[in-house]
């Protein structure tokens, strides 16, 4: 499949910085998919190419993939479950903001609305915190955080030059 005819892709340009018009396909994919350096993909048209980056990159919606060949793909981000998050005021929605980036969860802001990957126990925990929740079906495009793209794994490693205790319990209290 790595051959000399199938396109390859070798630049991503950000939403809005690319000509559209020049589109040949599109591809639709998830937010894991998203994160590639290297990877076969078949567009929603039928063009199959060769995405071939010097290093992974997050892909978001609305980003074009410069094909070496000339033209580009555009970027979808496919729907997927998720649950939105809102709240009876900004500073409660804040607070639920802050939960949710004290446990590192990747986490999409949309003016009055949070949305994050399912997860049985942070919704329980957001229960109990007093949002509102609701399942919806939407792309996932989550904030990248502080320290780049990697935070997009659960099981990422940090490191903290004791500057300040960081604790994972559940025990946190609001003041």
């Amino acid at each position: 499949m790595d051959n000399e005819s199938t396109p390859r892709a070798t630049e991503v340009l950000r939403a809005g910085t690319w000509p559209e018009a020049e589109a040949r396909d599109s591809v639709l994919v998830d937010f894991d998919d998203r994160h590639r350096r290297r990877r076969l993909y078949t567009g929603q048209g039928g063009l199959a190419f060769l995405l071939d980056l010097p290093e992974a990159t997050v892909l978001r919606d609305g980003d074009g993939l410069a094909l070496a060949t000339g033209g580009y793909v555009r970027v979808r981000a496919a729907p997927e479950p998720l649950v939105e998050i809102t709240a009876s005021t900004r500073e409660h929605l804040a607070r639920l903001a802050w939960h949710l980036g004290n446990r590192h969860l990747p986490t999409q802001i949309e003016g009055e609305r949070l949305l994050i990957r399912d997860d049985h126990v942070i919704v329980h925990m957001l229960e109990g915190l007093g949002a509102t929740l609701r399942k919806v079906d939407a792309p996932f495009d989550p904030e990248g955080g502080a320290y780049g793209e990697h935070n997009r794994h659960p099981g990422h490693h940090h490191h903290h030059h004791g500057d300040h205790d960081h604790h994972h319990d559940h025990d946190h209290h609001q003041h």
